[in-house]
């Protein structure tokens, strides 16, 4: 019988009661650093987890440099600039495999976190500053790994954007911010991919850990979006154990030594947690476990050339083309002999540091795979820095002499290990000094410079105006070096698009004041305003825009089409376009669809992503793209009601190749089908009440009220009197006008007015 048709529940339900107090408490915590504990009197496995956001790193115990070989994927900030949620399924699907392979049952990640800053030491393992590409994304990637039998453990929930201090670190975050920006890829993933598993940060937000935070773990993630799977603590996280059970954490991880067993077990013998509760806690947990151990699949063999050609394939279309002057990408038949100048061509960083890095089967170099696939043409090398990115005279003189000789000069750079890593952010958008000299010094004697980054986060590019091209390769994955010889040899033409901005300094970044925060207390003040949402609204010209992207080839849009100019926010609007490949290549695009709000009664995004698809297009080839908008994507949060709220309105759908080109716009009249119903209370504003057509009367009748009159203004000097008192109550809340009337208004009168606009 197949895993998929067993009702789990109810056999963990069944094996819940046939558990004591002591064994129920167990399973609640790791048996090993990586496992779980197994009851083997009742039949209970013991299930694997491990890390593989882009790689499976099974190892013993804590030394990240022993596990064993597998692929090694594009990381996170890589994948997303793929735009390509089919690929993510690819990727999802060989990583499935090779879990099942290594009888691993659950691989840690996607990692979905927003970028909030690009010095988040993290940055490489998670996906973009926009929610909606990146959980549009991970349900790509959590689809593949699942589709296999292998569950996953998306992370890390919730507002987790810092390292320092990141045990302790509280991150105060407004509940609009939440819903808006930091919320969504955890809700798209969850209702439209249900991960096996969701880890829970290590930070506190608003004050309570996310691991014995109610809010979070089970409002959020169980009654609002409906995960059916158990919440893990990531490794660490844990703090007051049974508080973590009776708000919806289920398992403590790695082992804590039958430590915090007992204190869900005293926890339910003193009262404080209803054996009830732990109960439902273990049979979710139960569940899960049944189901994975089921789908584990033995004898499964991992074609390892095959999935090195997939990551290959992967790489070199998560690839960005920043800049390509005079076309001198990619590199001509013409050209005879090449400088390639960079340790990292034959050295290259292919992944981030700490917990996710993978031992990989194999590493594919730029400077060998260059020569395989430019035969005929002549190279030299110079190694520019050491290990650390620095540099000296002689390093720079050698590199000088062999780029003057040269008709294009290849220069590899990018972060050391040293620069980006779990556990500690970056200080700066720099690259190492020894890169940026490196650069300008051949920039300065060879004009047909092309500078390739291997990076896992957006940096700073001082000498970008000096150089013909560059190649933003992010951090490939083992095969990284093979894919970025396809892109410059034009065997693969350049198609990602930038998942975050990148701007010009870090002085320039919503967070530039303060982070991370070193006091205890990251403030997110900065709102909804994170990444282009904040470029825009600030008109910051960044120095290359989200969604920012080239290609070998060009692309047209035209004939924009809505299926009605004006609709109920519950039919929702189809939007169409056309793109074409207006080039003599063929090419991908990736089509990007943003809105933007007229008239908004609340500070909304100059534009906000809400649709995307990547498209394949032959020379000349033309095709249609639809997008069906739906009442979210005219949507802010309404933290007052609180709910998703639309005002009535003109909206703009703009539509493009990236957020800073958009070329096309249809103009559409979104009826809200459920205006915001306001709760009046005696710290309501006097203006709140004029924004109900419901509650107008009485606006109307507060104004004549305080000032004394019998009847609506007619004369010039009344209605200058008028409108100077409701300039005066604008913001003042009602409670005041007891006070300031003069007795106008007594207290009754007030409970009456609150009881008036409150009726259904």
């Amino acid at each position: 019988m197949q895993a998929q048709a067993i009702d789990y529940r109810a056999k963990a339900k069944k094996l819940v009661s046939q558990l004591t107090l002591e064994e129920k408490a167990s399973l609640c915590s790791g048996g090993t650093a990586w496992s779980t504990k197994a009851i083997p009197r009742l039949g209970i496995p013991s299930i694997f987890m491990t890390d593989g956001p882009h790689g499976l790193r099974k190892a013993e115990g804590f030394d990240f440099t022993n596990s064993v070989p597998s692929t090694c994927f594009p990381t996170a900030s890589a994948l997303a600039s793929s735009w390509n949620t089919a690929l993510a399924q690819k990727m999802g699907e060989a990583l499935g495999i090779e879990a099942q392979a290594n009888d691993v049952q659950i691989l840690l990640g996607p990692g979905v976190n927003m970028k909030r800053s690009p010095l988040g030491g993290r940055n490489f393992e998670y996906f973009s500053e926009d929610p909606v590409l990146a959980g549009k994304i991970a349900v790509g990637f959590i689809n593949g790994v699942q589709s296999q039998g292998v569950g996953t453990s998306m992370k890390h929930f919730a507002a987790n954007s810092q390292e320092f201090e990141r045990m302790s670190n509280n991150s105060n975050v407004d509940e609009r911010t939440l819903n808006e920006i930091y919320f969504p890829a955890f809700e798209m993933a969850v209702k439209e991919a249900q991960p096996w598993t969701v880890m829970c940060s290590y930070n506190k937000l608003n004050g309570t850990y996310a691991s014995e935070n109610p809010f979070l773990l089970q409002q959020m993630l169980k009654d609002k979006w409906g995960l059916q799977g158990f919440v893990v603590s990531d490794w660490g996280a844990v703090n007051e154990r049974a508080l973590g059970v009776d708000s919806g954490m289920h398992l403590e991880m790695p082992a804590s030594g039958g430590l915090n067993d007992k204190k869900i077990v005293d926890a339910v013998k003193n009262g404080t947690l209803k054996e009830s509760r732990l109960d439902e806690i273990v049979t979710d947990l139960l569940a899960i476990t049944l189901k994975a151990k089921d789908s584990h699949k033995k004898g499964i063999v991992v074609d390892k050339t095959k999935h090195n050609e997939l990551a290959r394939q992967i790489s070199s279309e998560c690839i960005v083309l920043l800049k390509n002057e005079s076309a001198i990408l990619p590199i001509k038949p013409s050209v005879k002999k090449i400088a390639i100048i960079g340790d990292f061509a034959k050295n290259p960083r292919y992944q981030g540091a700490g917990s996710s890095q993978v031992r990989p089967t194999q590493i594919l170099n730029a400077f060998d795979e260059l020569q395989k696939l430019a035969k005929g043409t002549q190279f030299t090398f110079s190694q520019g820095y050491n290990s650390q990115g620095e540099t000296d005279q002689a390093k720079l003189a050698e590199a000088v002499r062999i780029a003057k000789d040269a008709d294009v000069v290849l220069v590899f750079a990018g972060l050391p290990d040293s620069y980006e890593s779990e556990g500690f952010d970056r200080t700066n958008m720099d690259l190492p000094l020894g890169h940026n000299q490196l650069i300008s010094a051949v920039a300065q004697v060879n004009k047909n410079s092309v500078v390739v980054l291997m990076n896992g986060a957006a940096v700073a590019m001082p000498w970008k105006n000096d150089v013909a091209a560059i190649l933003e390769a992010y951090l490939g994955g083992q095969a990284g070096g093979g894919a970025v010889a396809d892109v410059l040899t034009g065997k693969v033409n350049p198609s990602g698009k930038l998942s975050e901005t990148f701007p010009e300094r870090l002085e320039d970044t919503p967070t530039a004041i303060e982070f991370p925060s070193r006091d205890g207390q990251a403030n997110y003040g900065e709102g909804i305003y994170i990444g282009y949402r904040y470029y825009d609204k600030k008109k910051i010209e960044p120095s290359f825009p989200f969604g920012y992207g080239l290609s070998f080839t060009t692309f047209s849009y035209s004939d924009i089409k809505a299926n009605t100019t004006s609709a109920k926010d519950s039919e929702g609007v189809t939007i169409s376009v056309k793109v074409k490949n207006t080039g003599k290549m063929a090419g991908k695009e990736v089509v990007q669809l943003y809105v933007h709000e007229q008239e908004s009664e609340v500070s909304r995004p100059e534009n906000e992503l809400k649709h995307f698809e990547k498209v394949a297009l032959a020379a000349g080839e033309e095709k249609t793209i639809t997008f069906k908008l739906s009442s979210r994507d005219f949507s802010y949060y309404n933290s007052k009601t609180p709910e998703w709220t639309v005002k009535s309105g003109k909206f703009d759908v703009l539509v493009g190749g990236s957020s800073r080109d958009l070329p096309l716009k249809q103009t559409v009249f979104i009826e809200s089908s459920k205006p915001a119903q306001l709760v009046f209370t005696r710290e309501s504003l006097f203006k709140e009440f004029k924004r109900s057509p419901k509650t107008l009367a009485i606006y109307e009748n507060l104004v004549q009220g305080f000032m004394g009159a019998s009847k609506k203004p007619e004369t010039e000097d009344e209605k200058k009197a008028a409108l100077f008192f409701e300039i005066m109550l604008s913001d003042m809340p009602i409670n005041k006008l007891v006070m300031l009337s003069g007795g106008k208004f007594t207290e009754e009168n007030i409970n009456g007015i609150l009881s008036a606009a409150n009726q259904k």
